[in-house]
């Protein structure tokens, strides 16, 4: 039943002979709770969608005054956010899908109601992750890439086709279409939707959550929305809304305008720099200021998109007359982008430059001060001014190993590495060059300007007789297949092609690990010498380990950037002073001389950038890959899990599952399992890439039949949980305290001091019935929203984590898993603590455990002493403490949807 709030705030306009029912915001301020002009464009639309959806249960009148307040001294709650739909992409949304098939077949066991499991808000996933780049620098590349990822991955496209007929609600986008986020952009998102309820047609924004941490790209459309981790992205399409503090909101005053040299890349390196310095982890982002008018729509998106790696849920931009043109350029139809303008402007969601809402806090960014810029080696906030370039790699390679260094010693720069290629030539590699040059990302091919940038530059590169040295191996992976209609209609696609950006697939690519081998002759030379070899990608993230085992430096750039350093064959060069090569005349080629201006970019998006292109490549987006109309699959409503199958299989989490939960217990007896220290990313936590021969992984799947050849990746096998909680901490980077002298997945078994696979040791824990602990330092869980990062460390049997501070979509993983998040207080430690891993570990809680609450944990060390300290215990709400005592979300779910039959 509707409150009084709800019920006053109802109301209704009319457009082109229709009656629209909407939730008007301003009825608020006139009962005196806000003033609408003073609140952030983001919280005005988590306010609409809890006055909207009140309903005095899940949703209250508290949560709308609460929220109304923002701003105000001492304003505490929490904002129940339940989104109008859900996107996925494969690697994410493939053991969500599994969940949920999961899910119906144990409310088939008990006698419950199939049709309860089914979403409940519209689902789309965008088949992007799987493919990798195999065949490159040829006319054939996308043909071989696109039939080795159907052949890898049949059984999981013919599992997530099966979907598309049992679920109601749920559509999924085909392999090499796209990539989720830049689909989303161009396709998908409608930023207001009219949808039937009790037979009125009411409006409302579009707002989501997706199972990939760079959802947040859509805020750049003015459109609210980030990433989760798949078991948050279930309960959200099973009903259950996602819980979190009201946010902190940081205005970010953007003023003048990008100069010549500088683009949207450099921009949102920039912002992450600056961001990250700000600190801005857990809080909203939202740009205003009149510099924002001077930002075309995609440079909008390229900023959003990298929210995750400058640490805020989300950074958003209101929508304006920008995002109205973008509807209109996607092929949006004219109806719909009045309906957008009128009710944005009826409910005051449209961007008004003269309004300065109350944020939190303001930085300031003076647009002309950007420069052209990296960012690396291994982390996308360690920015690096194109003019800095050649010193900070020479920096980097002595300074102490870490997040800015490598720790070797200075006669690295003397090494040389002989390639003996198969056809009887050779070259050779040195310290710095590049193995790998990649243009892709959702981040930068969604934008037509650095893309035709690069194109030009390919031209001018062509024109001038540069060549790409032979070891370099260079691809391109746009986001659309938008991009590939306008680098055609533009004549600049031959020229990429010429230098070896041929295309190699739509999809995520290189960014994400799946750059697929070198040559073998090169891998061979790299690795026999050692040789520190480095990337350039117009990536989003370049954490260690993530793009290619072998390459151990990488740099994120824009695309031109990409071609200019591909050309250069290394990252040790000064582009500003030193030339890239020779033209036909022997005369030096700078990068001056090949770069193009802004003016040159804006004719060729002017020109070739159309409506009419989007209209055709949108027109039949979910039945376009003949592949995989083909597929054979059932409409049966349950799925028939094969017991042998390496791909696929019904997840543990339901074993055993009680009719009611148990209350909450003290744990005891806990063995710490790992240590580590700052910035361990998901990535460290839950692999995507390569699956090693001699890892349990490995082992187990050899055990199983499968040759190592078509052992495929963690992220593709990620709907068998047998694989993945063998892959759990088995990253071949992390470097967990307990093992020293080890890199990858090992620890000390503390029983025998035995060093073993981490995966080896927690079975061995488990068999006796002990619990584990992981210690971590700061920022433990950034990066990607990697679900499998905490439903393995669940499998693994770890009770808690206790670390100095959490990534926010990595800490809610773990509670929605039941795996206890502790939070070491201000200035302690593992080390100040004087923990170094070999204690037994007991944490006092009990069923009264509050939000935020202090909660004490006794370490007692092997010779009988103590050390008490106190932590708090990282329940953001008081229904994650629900989440907790269940188990986990899902089991919760599975408790309310049987409760309500």
């Amino acid at each position: 039943m509707a409150s009084n709030l709800k019920a006053q705030a109802k109301k209704s306009f009319q457009l082109n002979g229709k009656s629209l029912t909407y939730y008007d915001l301003n009825t608020l301020e006139e009962q005196g709770y806000t003033q609408i002009s003073r609140l952030p464009y983001s919280i005005r639309v988590l306010l609409e969608s809890v006055l909207r959806q009140e309903d005095g249960f899940v949703i209250t009148d508290e949560h709308i005054k609460a929220l109304s307040s923002f701003g105000k001294e001492n304003e505490k709650g929490e904002v129940p956010f339940k989104p109008s739909r859900v996107i996925l992409q494969d690697f994410t949304g493939v053991p969500a899908v599994v969940d949920l098939a999961s899910l119906r077949k144990a409310m088939d066991d008990v006698g419950g109601d199939l049709t309860k499991i089914n979403p409940e808000v519209p689902v789309d996933l965008v088949i992007d992750h799987s493919v990798q780049v195999d065949s490159y620098a040829n006319p054939e590349s996308l043909e071989r890439n696109m039939k080795l990822e159907f052949e890898r991955n049949y059984e999981r496209y013919q599992f997530l086709n099966w979907a598309t007929k049992a679920f109601d609600n749920y559509n999924a986008v085909p392999p090499a279409t796209g990539i989720v986020h830049q689909v989303n952009l161009e396709y998908l998102a409608n930023v207001v939707h009219v949808r039937e309820e009790n037979g009125e047609q009411v409006a409302f924004p579009d707002t989501l959550v997706g199972t990939d941490s760079h959802t947040t790209m859509i805020n750049g459309l003015g459109v609210l929305g980030w990433g989760v981790g798949g078991i948050e992205a279930e309960a959200g399409m099973l009903g259950q809304p996602s819980y979190f503090p009201i946010p902190e909101v940081i205005g970010v005053r953007l003023t003048n305008e990008l100069p010549q040299g500088a683009n949207a890349t450099d921009l949102a390196l920039r912002v992450t720099e600056l961001l990250r310095k700000k600190g801005v982890v857990g809080k909203f982002v939202e740009f205003f200021g009149p510099g924002v008018d001077k930002l075309p729509l995609a440079d909008r998106a390229t900023i959003a998109n990298m929210a995750p790696e400058y640490g805020a849920t989300c950074g958003f931009f209101p929508v304006d007359d920008e995002t109205l043109k973008y509807l209109r350029l996607t092929g949006r139809s004219d109806e719909h982008i009045e309906t957008v303008e009128t009710y944005l402007k009826q409910n005051h969601l449209f961007f008004d430059v003269n309004e300065e809402p109350n944020y939190t806090d303001v930085v300031d960014l003076d647009l002309s001060t950007v420069e052209a810029s990296l960012s690396g080696p291994k982390r996308p906030q360690d920015l690096i001014f194109l003019s800095d370039m050649k010193k900070e790699f020479e920096k980097s390679v002595t300074a102490p190993a870490g997040n800015q260094g490598h720790g070797l010693d200075k006669a690295e720069f003397d090494k040389t590495a002989t390639v003996n290629f198969k056809d009887g030539s050779t070259t050779e590699m040195t310290t710095g060059d590049i193995a790998i040059a990649a243009i892709t990302s959702c981040t930068n091919t969604s934008n037509p300007y650095v893309m035709l940038g690069a194109g030009l530059l390919a031209k001018k590169a062509v024109e001038k007789g540069l060549e790409v040295p032979s070891y370099v191996k260079t691809s391109l992976a746009p986001g659309s297949k938008v991009v590939t209609g306008y680098l055609r209609d533009s004549g600049l696609q031959s020229y990429l092609d010429q230098l070896g950006f041929n295309l190699v697939g739509y999809g995520c690519t290189t960014c994400i690990g799946n750059s697929g081998p070198l040559l073998e002759e090169i891998e061979k030379a790299i690795a026999d010498e050692d040789l520190l070899v480095t990337s350039v990608l117009s990536g989003n993230r370049n954490f260690e380990g993530r793009i290619h085992p072998l390459v151990k430096a990488n740099y994120l750039a824009s695309p031109p950037l990409v071609v200019a350093y591909a050309l250069a064959g290394t990252v040790d060069i000064d582009l500003h002073s030193e030339a890239l090569g020779q033209d036909q005349q022997g005369n030096d080629v700078f990068l001056k001389d090949i770069w193009p201006s802004i003016q040159e970019v804006a004719d060729a998006v002017e020109s070739v950038v159309t409506p009419e292109l989007f209209k055709e490549e949108y027109k039949s987006v979910y039945d376009n890959n003949e592949l995989w109309n083909q597929i054979d699959t059932t409409d049966q409503p349950l799925y028939d899990f094969d017991p042998q199958s390496t791909y696929i299989q019904n997840p543990t989490f339901f074993q055993g599952l009680s009719k009611e939960p148990s209350a909450i217990q003290p744990l005891s007896n806990l063995r710490v399992m790992g240590k580590f220290g700052d910035s361990v990313t998901t990535d460290h936590i839950s692999p995507a890439g390569a699956i090693g021969k001699d890892t349990p992984a490995g082992q187990y799947l050899t055990a199983n039949g499968v040759s190592p050849r078509d052992f495929n990746s963690y992220g593709s096998r990620r709907g068998n949980h047998e694989v993945m909680v063998r892959g759990t901490f088995a990253n071949i980077r992390i470097k967990n305290q307990l093992a020293p002298g080890t890199e990858g997945g090992y620890t000390t078994y503390w029983p025998t001091g035995e060093v073993m696979p981490i995966f080896d040791a927690a079975m061995k824990y488990k068999e006796d019935g002990t619990g584990l602990v992981v210690l971590a330092g700061n920022d433990y869980g950034m990066g990607s929203s990697r679900d499998w990062a905490a439903k393995g460390t669940n499998l693994l049997g770890v009770k808690t984590v206790i670390a100095q501070s959490y990534e926010r979509i990595h800490r809610s993983n773990l509670v929605m898993m039941g795996v206890l998040p502790l939070q070491f207080k201000e200035g302690e430690s593992a080390d100040t603590l004087g923990l170094d891993g070999t204690e037994t570990i007991a944490v006092d809680l009990d069923e009264n455990v509050q939000p935020g609450q202090t909660v004490k944990v006794t370490a007692t060390k092997e010779d009988g002493t103590t050390v008490e300290f106190d932590v708090t215990a990282r329940f953001d709400s008081n229904v994650e403490i629900d989440y907790y005592r269940h188990g986990g979300i899902l089991q919760l779910v599975l408790r309310k949807k049987l409760a309500s039959a």
